[in-house]
């Protein structure tokens, strides 16, 4: 994309709203210089962190503040100023502040996993057919030949109608 005030590459993309509508800006670096539309303060991670960490978590600072993983050694106020924890038993020791807050983001703190539709149905299908598989399989080892040949045909026509997907 090319820059609205010169022909260089537009580096600084800008958004406003007003009075409901949308006004894009689209500006190379020196424009941007120029017109003073760039705000020289960097992005500061750790405070960006603390407005979402700290109204979930006030009362217990004190307590938090002490705490220390004992297999990777990060303290909670390194996690509350990096926002990364490094091991998977910080979700452990750090419970007491990261419940509220992957309740607040995630609305849950039970990760379940994500599965395609059509993955529910083949998974339903494959089910199906490894139960009556075994089936016919204790059947044979019973003896029983008359309902291993009746599990037999009924796993034949699942297979050749029912393909999962």
């Amino acid at each position: 994309m090319k820059c609205q005030y010169c022909s260089n590459s537009a580096t600084v993309h800008l958004t406003d709203f007003v009075k409901g509508q949308k006004n894009e800006t689209h500006l190379c670096q020196a424009c941007a210089e120029k017109k003073q539309l760039l705000n020289k303060q960097e992005l500061n991670l750790s405070a960006i962190l603390q407005t979402v960490i700290g109204p979930h978590i006030g009362a217990l600072t004190d307590d938090l503040a002490r705490l220390t993983c004992p297999d990777c050694g990060i303290k909670y106020m390194e996690f509350k100023a990096e926002g990364r924890l490094g091991c998977p038993r910080d979700y452990d020791v750090f419970q007491a502040a990261l419940t509220p807050l992957l309740q607040r983001i995630h609305r849950s703190t039970r990760h379940t996993g994500k599965q395609p539709r059509h993955g529910r149905r083949q998974a339903a299908w494959f089910a199906e057919v490894g139960a009556l598989r075994l089936e016919l399989r204790q059947a044979v080892d019973c003896e029983n030949y008359e309902e291993a040949a009746r599990l037999r045909d009924l796993l034949r026509k699942k297979e050749a109608t029912d393909e999962p997907g």
